[in-house]
């Protein structure tokens, strides 16, 4: 790596987390994307790239057509999409100390790339490990076993106030990806967390599937 014998470096995961002999085997791990840094915050010179792999819940096919179920009933089904949209920035802000930003844009300007709904919101933001769990389909935010890390750690279920607070929606890990793809052809997740300087891009795409 061309690294002089007098100089010193850190090698991290992309949450930043220092590989050490203590936690090698734990952080280390087959297809684990590492950083090799002078300094643990160092800032990135250019952007780093992975693919991420993963095998649908079967929940997904079994239960994708909840949006044509709305139709069949008489419902427009864009408000129940749209709805599972909000939550996932319910959830992100719901330990905000300050005000809770939730901003839903629809874009229709050919010149800026193709029409696209955007919610955007003030939350604590994902770390790269929690964008990647984010993406695998039917797996309950706030439950997740073995090797995963919750994309919302330490989340506290709120105290009981208006069910529109509550980002309930999800609970059970309805899926905002069948959102996503009901309601277009591509999903583009931009997250930078709180107490990291690294922004975090994924890309869930029908071409890609």
């Amino acid at each position: 790596f061309g690294i002089a014998s007098d100089e010193n470096f850190v090698i991290t995961t992309t949450n930043r987390k220092e590989i050490t002999e203590d936690n090698f085997s734990e952080l280390v791990q087959d297809g684990v994307t590492l950083y090799l840094l002078q300094s643990v915050d160092q800032m990135l010179l250019l952007a780093t790239k992975e693919r991420i792999d993963f095998l649908p819940h079967y929940d997904t096919l079994v239960k994708s057509g909840m949006y044509e179920y709305y139709a069949s009933e008489g419902q427009n089904p864009l408000p129940f999409a749209l709805a599972e949209l909000i939550d996932n920035s319910l959830s992100a802000t719901s330990r905000n100390t300050g005000i809770r930003s939730i901003q839903i844009k629809l874009l229709f300007d050919d010149s800026q790339g193709k029409p696209a709904v955007a919610v955007i919101d003030n939350g604590s933001g994902m770390t790269s490990k929690q964008l990647n769990n984010w993406a695998v389909y039917r797996l309950s935010k706030f439950t997740r076993q073995g090797d995963f890390e919750s994309d919302h750690s330490g989340y506290v279920r709120p105290l009981p106030v208006p069910r529109s607070l509550n980002s309930d929606i999800s609970y059970f890990g309805v899926g905002g990806k069948q959102a996503v793809f009901f309601v277009g052809q591509s999903a583009r997740m931009i997250s930078k967390p709180a107490s990291s300087q690294d922004v975090h891009e994924l890309v869930l795409s029908k071409e890609d599937f």
